[in-house]
């Protein structure tokens, strides 16, 4: 089935001109639907040429209190834990491969293995956490049915949904999943196929992806991971409002504009940065010639600014997102080959309902982390994936667990300062970067690496030298760095598929999605919300605010004859803002270097020295 690249959530549409500027514990098999080899048992596996592939007021007399507090005191002990830990770690060969064997989690119809033998927590530990997951597994399933996940906004969260509509709470819902998805699918087959055109009549040759953070990072780790070599429509993204890189990306298109399909995507309909990128793209068009109408596409919430803007100005088309559905859990609401990524994250849901911790791997996430991290994010998780397609996974990961585990306060009001840091890099490239300090430097991470056992398409590999291919390389990087971290006491998960495909890509957004959600429930969090985002934007649009009565400030100034330079001084108290004298100095200074403002006197580097004027006088702005 044909799919469009990229769609997902984030815009706000009005502008002003600027003037003058279920598993065993021991698998059995391990096959990829797609591959028809078999693998039997680790503990029998025979080898013979088998070919792998709240508002700040409310808060001021707030104790602060760890979310680890209800930890059994044995657990929560500091040093003498990390210590505890260290020499917990099983180094015996033996009884590792006993431990691997033990702890190795299969999804057969996904080709999925999880591995955790190299993360030292204990049988004991699980007991006394037992409760805990069965709170978290109970809290899912409220979830999955309706309940208000979110009580700051009293929202549902219903991304579980997009794949299984059957799991809706009403009629209503699931008709709007299944109504979507058929639009969608329509949709792309039809503009892959050459039934929707170009203005001009031709095919749409690229897709121009307009948006940020869950609106850019899921779409952009999808495109990544499945595009093909040779797409039907290569994918850009305007991911931020930074104006040389939207420059940069509409000139790379260059005449090939006109065959471009600008996908718009913002949740809320009101995001700044999308808005802007957005406003960047229609100037473009505009300046070429071209009617951005009939080239744009909108993925929002029904009756947001940008979903009324695209209808009132007759865009290509516009697709729903969800109120129930947030920015970082939203790479479904509409992609690539949507379909079978759908299925991957639909079995994979299925398996992480399960209640019996060993048989969840979703839950023995949650447990590694907890266990790795203390349960108050004292470690950071450092995400590798041997695979080149899957190296924004960690970007994804990054935005999809620290946004959402991120917290200062949990669900009680307690003041907590929640989170888990996730960054990481590729492998092997990462042999080159910072695995020189993973190995022997601060000891304050713990390790995901993430293996693809296919290297290429079958018939395709070739030996470099007798019994070793380019992939074996990999594979020996991979295991290498994973053995030498875990004798040096630096503990570590795998992840293992069979293959990049949709339905992999499905699965591994999936479980890392219901992990974040059973360890948020762990740690007694909301998962679903952002204040802190929120904060900053607040904080963002204050400084704009204030910007502009600089700007009004200088401009009175620079309309008297003679003109009048001025100090920061004297514009900050003609802003009424004394308080804010470094924020109008960096507001200068960056009006200067864009040559918005002329300083007249002094340089930016003294602060002190500098007096500064507009270079033209705006009458009209005299008497707005």
């Amino acid at each position: 089935m044909a799919s469009l690249s990229g769609l997902s959530s984030s815009s706000t549409l009005t502008a002003k001109k600027i003037v003058s500027r279920s598993s065993p514990s021991i698998p059995t098999t391990f096959a990829s639907p797609s591959i028809p080899t078999t693998f039997a048992s680790p503990a029998n596996l025979a080898v013979s040429g088998i070919s792998h592939s709240i508002s700040p007021s409310r808060r001021l007399f707030v104790r602060p209190l760890s979310v680890a507090r209800d930890i059994p005191a044995e657990l929560s002990k500091g040093e003498s834990l990390q210590k505890g830990k260290m020499e917990g770690l099983q180094k015996d060969p033996t009884e590792l491969w006993d431990r691997y064997l033990e702890w190795l989690y299969q999804h057969k119809e996904l080709g999925l293995l999880l591995d955790v033998s190299r993360i030292g927590f204990s049988d004991d530990f699980l007991e006394k956490m037992e409760p805990r997951f069965q709170k978290a597994f109970l809290a899912m399933q409220e979830l999955e049915k309706g309940a208000i996940a979110n009580p700051d906004e009293k929202r549902m969260v219903g991304h579980y949904w997009l794949r299984s509509p059957h799991l809706a709470p009403n009629p209503f819902i699931r008709k709007q999943i299944g109504a979507t998805l058929d639009e969608i699918c329509k949709f792309a087959d039809d503009v892959i196929g050459g039934k929707i055109t170009t203005p001009s009549g031709g095919r749409f040759t690229h897709i121009l992806s307009v948006g940020i953070g869950g609106s850019a990072l899921g779409p952009q780790f999808v495109a990544e991971a499945l595009a093909p070599d040779n797409p039907p429509l290569k994918i850009r993204f305007i991911d931020n409002t930074d104006p040389a890189g939207i420059d940069h990306q509409i000139a790379q298109l260059g005449s090939e504009l006109a065959s471009t399909l600008v996908i718009v995507i913002s949740k809320s309909g009101g995001t700044p940065e999308t808005r802007n990128g957005l406003l960047e793209v229609q100037k473009a068009f505009r300046e070429a010639g071209l009617d951005f109408s009939k080239q744009g596409v909108a993925v929002t919430q029904e009756n947001s600014l940008l979903h009324n803007t695209a209808r009132i100005e007759g865009w290509l088309a516009r697709f729903p997102m969800f109120d129930w559905v947030g920015g970082r859990t939203s790479e479904m609401s509409a992609g690539i080959n949507i379909k079978e990524m759908l299925v991957g994250a639909a079995m994979m849901d299925e398996a992480t309902r399960n209640t019996v911790v060993k048989d969840n791997p979703a839950a023995l996430l949650a447990l590694c982390w907890y266990w790795a991290s203390d349960g108050v994010g004292s470690k950071d998780m450092v995400v590798l994936p041997y695979k080149d397609s899957l190296l924004l996974f960690s970007r994804y990961l990054q935005q999809l667990v620290m946004e959402s585990l991120g917290k200062e306060l949990d669900l009680d009001g307690n003041l907590v300062n929640q989170g888990l840091t996730v960054y990481g890099n590729k492998g092997s490239t990462d042999q080159h970067a910072y695995i020189q300090q993973l190995r022997e430097g601060v000891h304050n991470f713990f390790v995901t690496f993430i293996e693809v056992l296919r290297d290429r398409p079958p018939g395709h590999d070739w030996e470099l030298e007798p019994g070793v291919t380019c992939g074996d390389y990999l594979f020996g990087m991979l295991q290498g760095t994973r053995s030498a971290l875990y004798a040096n006491n630096r503990e570590s998960i795998t992840v293992t598929v069979q293959e990049v495909t949709p339905r992999s890509v499905g699965a591994l957004v999936a479980l890392y999605e219901r992990a974040v959600g059973i360890y948020a429930s762990l740690v007694n969090i909301n998962a679903y919300h952002q204040p802190g985002v929120e904060a900053g934007k607040k904080a963002a649009g204050e400084v704009l605010a204030l910007q502009k009565r600089v700007l009004a400030v200088l401009n009175e100034a620079s309309c008297k004859e003679p003109v009048e330079p001025l100090t920061l001084d004297e514009i900050a108290d003609r802003c009424h803002a004394p308080d804010e004298i470094e924020m109008i100095y960096k507001i200068i200074a960056h009006m200067a270097a864009n040559d918005r403002a002329i300083i007249a006197e002094g340089s930016c580097g003294s602060p002190r020295s500098i007096k500064v004027f507009l270079g033209e006088c705006n009458v009209d702005d005299l008497f707005a």
